[in-house]
């Protein structure tokens, strides 16, 4: 889901407010941003297509751009380490917003429907610092865009690349001052069709839903540059896909999104969608992979998670759980779920928290490890925080 989630629509109303957001988040007292209600609800969505029934899909086309669809993103997370033993958390995430359906009058070489979000986000661990970034353009002139052949997706010098012929082995770049990446990422699993097929039905209206797969772990090896230093790293990362026009319900004002990669070879994802009230909505959902590649998928009923403590910001008072409990009775899975470092939160456009975690806990009788990623939009100081 991530990255994951579908915050582009309002995004797409207009850049200026936008750029106002990029001046006040750096403030250090509570700033306001935008909702994740207001960005991926809304009722204007004509002309474009949307996520009503499951379809084929189509690789290596998929991998490129669906610009019938109002929203789309190419949402990367991972866990690395030097052979020193120093841990880095990355997140890289290019979104697609359509500004109007159609194709624009081609008058201009700037004149676009398209505009590209970035957000890049190194955590060290070791350090316990994070940092986080963002970025906007227009899809025009080659300063942002996204194609399936040969596979592309970049926002200035932020790219996703792959071969003459596919999206493998896929390569990610990214710099922002003395911060940058440059890894090789190499597939493991097979592909996950999330939900129906691909399709993943977020709230109850027909076409509140996106196109949603997966590749869950990817072995992935490279240098991450900090502070005038390199690092040579390798471990594993996840991408997500989905594209989608609309998602979010009016009762529905956010997520917790996992993605655990497990000692054992499983992977899980599960994306707990939140009322106002805090409570779960039944459209949560996710899926648990085999070592093999083979899915089983995971409904509201499937799985318990309860918050083990909060942290709460100091630069917006949001209040965010800082651990939790999640639990497959059905699997004897009992989990930890832990932040790396405490304060993991983007300060950005959109407002959430995600970073890097410690999985500890029990698989039947035998202890079990691993490692992921966490996702929590959006908590306002006044957003219940409740067990299920």
């Amino acid at each position: 889901m991530k990255k994951r989630l579908w915050w582009g629509g309002l995004l797409a109303c207009g850049l200026s407010v936008a750029l106002i957001f990029m001046v006040i988040r750096t403030l250090p007292e509570p700033v306001e941003g935008v909702t994740v209600v207001s960005a991926l609800g809304g009722d204007d969505n004509a002309g474009y297509q949307r996520a009503d029934q499951p379809r084929p899909f189509d690789f290596p086309v998929d991998h490129g751009p669906h610009p019938e669809f109002r929203n789309e993103w190419w949402y990367v997370t991972g866990n690395l380490v030097d052979a020193a033993g120093r841990q880095f958390g990355y997140q890289l995430t290019l979104f697609r917003i359509a500004l109007n359906p159609g194709s624009p009058v081609v008058d201009s070489a700037w004149r676009t429907h398209q505009m590209y979000m970035g957000h890049f986000a190194l955590t060290d661990v070791d350090g316990e610092k994070h940092h986080g970034f963002e970025r906007f353009s227009r899809g025009a002139v080659d300063l942002a865009g996204a194609q399936a052949a040969p596979f592309r997706v970049w926002l200035e010098d932020w790219a996703l690349s792959g071969t003459e012929t596919d999206a493998w082995p896929m390569r990610l770049q990214a710099r922002e001052g003395s911060i940058a990446l440059d890894l090789t990422l190499q597939t493991g699993k097979p592909v996950v069709l999330q939900g129906d097929r691909g399709l993943s039905q977020k709230s109850a209206e027909p076409g509140n839903a996106s196109y949603y797969y997966s590749h869950t772990r990817l072995p992935t090896q490279g240098v991450v540059e900090l502070n005038g230093r390199s690092f040579t790293v390798q471990g594993s990362s996840w991408l997500d896909r989905e594209w989608s026009t609309s998602a979010l319900g009016p009762e529905q004002s956010g997520w917790d999104w996992f993605a655990l990669q497990l000692d054992d070879g499983r992977d899980l994802m599960f994306y707990r969608l939140r009322h106002k009230d805090g409570g779960m909505d039944a459209f949560s959902k996710g899926v648990l992979v085999a070592a093999n590649g083979q899915t089983r998928v995971l409904r509201r009923e499937d799985v318990e998670l309860q918050s083990l403590s909060a942290w709460t910001s100091p630069y917006t008072g949001d209040r965010y759980p800082a651990g939790w409990r999640l639990r497959l009775p059905g699997e004897l899975l009992d989990l930890t779920v832990t932040p790396k470092v405490a304060d993991q939160e983007m300060r950005l456009t959109v407002r959430y928290w995600e970073g890097a975690v410690t999985v500890t806990g029990r698989a039947g009788e035998r202890q079990i490890n691993g490692q992921g990623y966490l996702e929590m939009t959006r908590y306002d100081p006044g957003t219940p925080i409740r067990q299920f």
